[in-house]
């Protein structure tokens, strides 16, 4: 099996043709259940940028910061005063870090389009987190285990992406049909991640995992 169809998260050669439209082919990992779509499906950046670009980011939006709390009220509970955090992948409307520093919390940012500053990963943080964001890597594995590495001992990683289970129609299902959206994660891929670094975890509603260190 070639390259394009190894796991993009664990690396397994074990993956098969999961579903396939006019669009995009998907491969599932028999190893950690993530669900993908190989490279040559995938946007270039400039076409991905231009997706992105549209989204209505506004930190004044009341019903969006009520999305982001489902992330910032479980990370809100944990941390301690003084706590630093990285809001990874944040778009161009940084809501979720105001929210945080409206609390007291410094929050840097990084995003891939809208805040490219590689200097933060030279940093260690007490929390991070990746909202809407995981199912846009193109290689979720190794980014997702670097931002865990930049957690302090004790920190928390918190990710939130609508996970694949198995009530869900793949074919019906409108979180596919985003062309920026090329990986798709199960509770059992979440758990895969955390026995990887040795990482305590824990599952909030539905789309939300916090992975502490």
């Amino acid at each position: 099996m070639n390259q394009d169809h190894s796991c993009v998260l664990c690396d397994s050669k074990d993956t098969h043709l999961y579903y396939s439209n006019e669009n995009s082919s998907y491969l599932r990992c028999s190893t950690c259940e993530l669900v993908f779509s190989p490279t040559r499906f995938h946007l270039n950046n400039t076409d991905e940028k231009s997706r992105y670009d549209l989204h209505q980011n506004n930190p004044e939006d009341k019903q969006y910061r009520a999305f982001l709390s489902q992330v910032f009220s479980p990370v809100l509970d944990c941390i301690n005063p003084g706590a630093k955090g990285l809001d990874f992948g944040c778009g161009p409307g940084p809501t979720l870090s105001l929210m945080f520093e409206e609390k007291g919390y410094s929050v840097d940012l990084f995003d891939k389009y809208y805040a490219n500053n590689p200097d933060i990963f030279n940093n260690q943080y007490d929390f991070i987190t990746a909202t809407e964001v995981a199912e846009h890597l193109d290689e979720p594995g190794k980014e997702l285990s670097r931002l865990f590495k930049l957690l302090n001992p004790g920190g928390v990683l918190a990710v939130m992406t609508s996970m694949l289970s198995q009530e869900i129609d793949f074919s019906s299902w409108h979180y596919k049909d985003d062309s920026t959206h090329i990986c798709f994660f199960s509770k059992k891929t979440m758990n895969h991640l955390a026995k990887k670094w040795n990482a305590r975890i824990k599952f909030y509603d539905k789309d939300v995992v916090l992975f502490f260190k």
